[in-house]
């Protein structure tokens, strides 16, 4: 009976552990917890590796310049440096790169930092990606996205590969230009599916209100693109030499909703 008494209070004593350590990861009434997660547009290669050394954020942050050197800048503590294959991040992956609390108030700005060690795979043959010396500081993303006390939020790093990657000129050399967005995963965007599946690869341009967005179907057939402004858009279908593009127009995006446009098949050329 002592045994079984002495059991039970261990076992007690566990779940209030347990139970204390996921209260303290909850925001209280003042604070919002914010999770850091990198997703990437697919592209048309076989990898696509970066090296991920830190990522800070500025929150609050009322006007003026925003220098690297200011002490506002939180530094997200995570796993790092890390090695990510950001083909592995399509079709609702994501890696996270830490989380933190904040005030409530305004994330207004995040820098990615990436180390040197960067390359793609294409048809079994990798390949350097080249980084230009001015991204040594990070790539400076705006947010201004608005938190509120008691609430957590994911924030959604979009790394779109296939608009990162450019060849330069006379001297051959693969540069790694990254382009990327930042959006509250619960903001409004565009879903939708696009066949048949032997038109693939199909990539799928979203253009509207100032900005251009890319992205490729899935192996379903189906296509994300999150963060959008509400406004009127048009979807711009690219399938292979097969197949004939199409285009959607005046897709209205609402705030806070999802809009999901008919699902489309593509015809073949004659």
């Amino acid at each position: 009976m002592k045994t079984q008494t002495t059991v039970l209070s261990l076992f007690i004593l566990l779940l209030f552990a347990v139970g204390c350590d996921s209260f303290n990861d909850r925001p209280d009434s003042t604070e919002a917890r914010v999770n850091f997660r990198l997703v990437d547009a697919p592209a048309d290669y076989d990898e696509v590796w970066i090296e991920v050394l830190a990522l800070r954020v500025k929150a609050n942050h009322k006007g003026g310049e925003m220098d690297e050197n200011d002490d506002s800048w939180n530094e997200i503590v995570y796993d790092g440096p890390k090695m990510v294959n950001l083909l592995n991040l399509t079709g609702g992956n994501s890696i996270l790169l830490g989380s933190e609390n904040f005030p409530e108030g305004e994330i207004d700005q995040i820098r990615l930092i990436l180390g040197d060690n960067n390359y793609l795979v294409k048809d079994g043959q990798e390949i350097t990606l080249k980084t230009p010396s001015a991204q040594q500081s990070g790539l400076k993303i705006k947010v201004d996205q608005e938190i509120h006390g008691g609430e957590s939020y994911d924030l959604i790093i979009d790394f779109d590969a296939a608009k990162s990657i450019v060849t330069a000129g006379n001297s051959g050399n693969v540069i790694l230009k990254p382009v990327l967005r930042a959006y509250l995963e619960e903001s409004q965007g565009i879903q939708g599916q696009v066949l048949p599946l032997e038109a693939q690869p199909i990539m799928v341009t979203i253009a509207g209100q100032g900005a251009e967005v890319n992205t490729f179907a899935d192996k379903t057939g189906k296509y994300a693109v999150m963060g959008l402004v509400p406004g009127s858009y048009s979807i711009t279908l690219t399938p292979n030499e097969n197949y004939l593009p199409q285009t959607l127009s005046d897709i209205s995006v609402t705030e806070n909703e999802v809009t999901i446009p008919p699902a489309v098949t593509l015809a073949s050329k004659p």
